[in-house]
């Protein structure tokens, strides 16, 4: 089998298809029947599983909150049985208030996920869009953020379902280096048009790691990957989750096309503004 494409991320390469991790403790966005079935039937063992069928594809870089219960232990199972280490995107809840307690806290929260072997820290949507300053364009705290992060060794970046964050962090020469954005054919939970979202990935100035290709379930594997690797950039990712192995196996079943190798009618092409 021919390795899984890649990119790089400053010195880190990574695979362009990440392990999505919702599926595997019960963020379903479907119900919440669903979400206690996940909760009920996901074990360590069976994480593993999935991780083992993405990591003899050659897909080896995670995405997710490294600290919740398990998601380590499950990590050290699948690198173990298969001798391939995995690159984590770690994505934590951190405390965003500006007192000194909360900032202690949130550099706190940050030197752990360091110490747990995060390769990349992206606070989550939850705590990133609360930063978000639409009036005046910026993220505050996040360079602060950064600063903590590139001290611990980890790169950073931009967990976010807001698409202007991404915007406003590259007009502002934000310290980051790669951005976490929703992306799909069916726009779902998605702030803005789908071609506007295609938009704003294209003129990013650092890859950009898409999730929710298949729209939490909504789209069938060939709709839902196949559009998203029609037409991203060739250094941007898709985060994909499953819940088995044969999920895994499916996903996997979709080839990576590059978009800037001028293939014959292709409609990847740079976007142009759009009209407002």
């Amino acid at each position: 089998m021919d390795a899984f494409p890649r990119t790089q991320i400053e010195n880190v390469s990574v695979s362009r298809m990440l392990i999505g991790t919702n599926w595997f403790f019960g963020w379903s966005h479907t119900s919440a029947a669903k979400d206690r079935y996940i909760k009920a039937t996901m074990t360590r063992d069976k994480i593993a599983d999935i991780l083992e069928v993405f990591l003899a594809a050659g897909v080896d870089t995670m995405m997710g909150m490294i600290e919740y219960p398990g998601m380590k232990d499950a990590v050290t199972e699948a690198e173990q049985r298969t001798g391939k280490r995995i690159v984590y995107v770690s994505t934590p809840t951190i405390n965003v208030g500006d007192d000194p307690a909360a900032m202690g806290e949130a550099r706190r929260t940050i030197e752990n996920n360091a110490r747990l072997g995060a390769a990349f820290c992206l606070p989550h949507t939850s705590c990133t869009d609360r930063l978000v300053d639409v009036r005046a364009r910026t993220i505050r705290n996040m360079a602060t953020y950064s600063r903590w992060m590139r001290e611990c060794g980890m790169i950073p970046g931009l967990s976010t379902h807001m698409p202007e964050s991404i915007v406003f962090a590259d007009e502002t020469n934000l310290d980051v280096g790669t951005y976490i954005g929703i992306y799909n054919a069916a726009g779902f939970l998605m702030h803005v048009e789908v071609d506007w979202m295609h938009r704003i990935i294209w003129n990013a100035k650092h890859p950009v790691m898409t999730i929710k290709p298949m729209a939490a379930g909504r789209l069938l594997p060939l709709v839902g990957l196949g559009f998203v690797w029609a037409t991203l950039r060739d250094q941007d990712m898709v985060t994909v989750g499953t819940m088995t192995p044969d999920e895994a196996k499916e996903s996997l079943r979709y080839p990576v096309r590059s978009s800037n190798a001028g293939r014959t009618g292709s409609t990847c092409r740079r976007p142009a503004a759009r009209k407002r």
